[in-house]
């Protein structure tokens, strides 16, 4: 019988009620908040562990390096056991879970890596927080590097062409829209921003591939795959890129699913707060769009964060299935929040939820999921069942072992630098300066054979040179020191023609949240 559910705890009268997520609305979302050390990330674990057992591929990241010991098999404790009696969970079966490490930085973990071109010039100008002005732009970067075949790959990439609009910027003008140096400036500057931040290792190739995401053992479990972001937590506005760009990823790759048994992948996104702060309106809309849209995908989304304030009320609306931990009210401000939090669920007679969320003890919570019908589940106050798996990081060794025997193994771990808008770039810049060499050279060579033939000066001279040779325009001043520039434009501008004429109709469509449509 197939599983339609995953137990989380016991509810109800001495915790002996099954409290239990329906695999059906687990693409749903869903919160898990409360205080430091109320056992947030257990729960976190927990669930991982279950939507594993189910069949379902599991993303979440491990922010202070204490979910590593997934990977290995926890240790029997008296007094998890005694919980798991209580809970009717029965004897509890230790094992590890079929971990996959990642890191964007290759150090933890197999590399992280997306291109400039697969994030796209939308959700990358909401990243810098973009004018529309300087948003501009970047899609006539983007629209040049397509016409052209000019890979925008990396930093790098994206920055020669942007030094290429502002050395053409009255072409690029005329032909685009107004590019100003300002513009350029700002965007460089915000560029700086991020490679500071660590995304020089973001960027580039091979590129992941979502669907290595998803990937299921010989037995039919889900792998974990867990983020190590202990430095990524230090760069916000790194981590907000990057869980953007893969929710926005896999909403434009995957196909719709409908009402599926179970979802295709979960997210656990930790310290969702960092993904927030300080973000401005046009960022909220865009994970806004993206939880609402990515369910349809079968994708799950679940924000852990201490207080569900930090969560955007319209984003918080998303969420459906919620694990509320204790919440401290030291504060008028903190009181406001935890009865703002109360508020939200559905009210249990047998008691006062503002009251239970002040009072649960650490390993317990207040739960809410959703029921038949997507109707949210009365309140409940939950023992949460313990892990399977070993909390708490795993040794250097283990992690390494875990990596070498890993799936994925050798697929990201070597960088690749192909061709692409730079080098192109580069290449074009050289041809041009020696066209520039070779045609003052030949002009100078000329100009010096036809002084050693006629004396300067000479009456004859000027009477033999202006009967034998035809009338040609002479270059003025002001043509030599523009040779080299005329050259660039004049090969750019047959490039163009070229472009348009074998690119018509295959022009690249991009997506409503900034990537590509790409086959696969």
């Amino acid at each position: 019988m197939a599983q339609d559910s995953i137990f989380i705890g016991g509810g109800g009268e001495g915790y002996a009620q099954p409290e239990e997520l329906l695999l059906k609305y687990g693409n749903r979302h869903g919160l898990i908040a409360g205080a430091t050390g109320t056992g947030k990330t257990i729960t976190m674990q927990i669930m991982a562990e279950e939507f594993s057992r189910a069949g379902v591929p599991v993303f979440l990241t491990d922010i202070k390096g204490d979910v590593g010991g997934m990977a290995v098999a926890g240790t029997p404790r008296e007094s998890f056991q005694k919980r798991a009696d209580q809970i009717g969970l029965g004897p509890l079966a230790h094992a590890a879970m079929p971990v996959v490490f990642w890191d964007l930085f290759g150090q933890f973990g197999h590399p992280v890596r997306t291109t400039m071109a697969e994030m796209g010039p939308l959700l990358l100008s909401r990243i810098l927080e973009l004018t529309e002005a300087q948003e501009g732009v970047i899609n006539v970067a983007f629209r040049l590097s397509d016409e052209q075949g000019w890979p925008i790959l990396d930093l790098a990439d994206l920055r020669a062409i942007l030094q290429f609009l502002a050395e053409n910027r009255e072409e690029m003008s005329a032909r685009y829209g107004n590019v100003t140096t300002a513009s350029i400036g700002a965007i460089q500057r915000r560029l700086l921003v991020l490679e500071n931040q660590g995304a020089a290792s973001f960027f580039g190739e091979p590129a992941l591939d979502i669907r290595d995401l998803m990937l299921t053992t010989p037995q039919g479990q889900g792998r974990v795959n867990i983020l190590h972001a202990a430095r990524l937590m230090e760069t916000p506005r790194l981590y907000a890129t990057f869980m953007l760009w893969l929710m926005s990823e896999l909403f434009e790759e995957l196909p719709e699913v409908g009402d599926a048994e179970k979802p295709k992948l979960v997210f656990f996104f930790d310290e969702a707060h960092l993904l927030f702060d300080g973000a401005p309106k046009a960022l909220v809309d865009k994970v806004q769009q993206v939880a609402r849209l990515i369910r349809s995908k079968g994708v799950g989304v679940y924000f852990i964060t201490q207080n569900p304030d930090d969560v955007p009320e319209d984003v918080l609306g998303q969420l459906g299935n919620r694990v509320q931990h204790a919440l401290r009210a030291f504060t008028a401000r903190d009181q406001q929040a935890l009865r703002r939090a109360a508020q939200t669920y559905r009210a249990n007679p047998r008691f006062d939820t503002e009251a239970a969320i002040r009072e649960v003890g650490v390993g317990e919570a207040v739960t809410s999921f959703l029921e038949a019908k997507g109707v949210p589940g009365v309140v409940e106050r939950t023992l949460i069942r313990p892990p399977a798996s070993a909390m708490g990081p795993c040794d250097d060794a283990i992690r390494r072992q875990v990596i070498v025997s890993s799936p994925l193994a050798g697929k990201y771990d070597t960088a690749m630098d192909r061709d692409s808008a730079q080098e192109m770039l580069a290449r074009r810049a050289e041809q041009a300066a020696r066209e520039a060499e070779r045609f003052e050279r030949d002009r100078g060579e000329e100009e010096h054979s036809r002084g050693r033939r006629y004396s300067p000066g000479s009456s004859r001279s000027r009477r033999v040179e202006e009967e034998d040779e035809p009338p040609r325009p002479r270059s003025s001043p002001s043509r030599s020191r523009s040779s080299r520039s005329d050259s660039v434009m004049d090969a750019f501008t047959k490039s163009v023609a070229r472009s348009i004429g074998t690119r018509a109709g295959s022009a690249i469509v991009r997506g409503v949240l900034g990537g590509l449509f790409r086959g696969r």
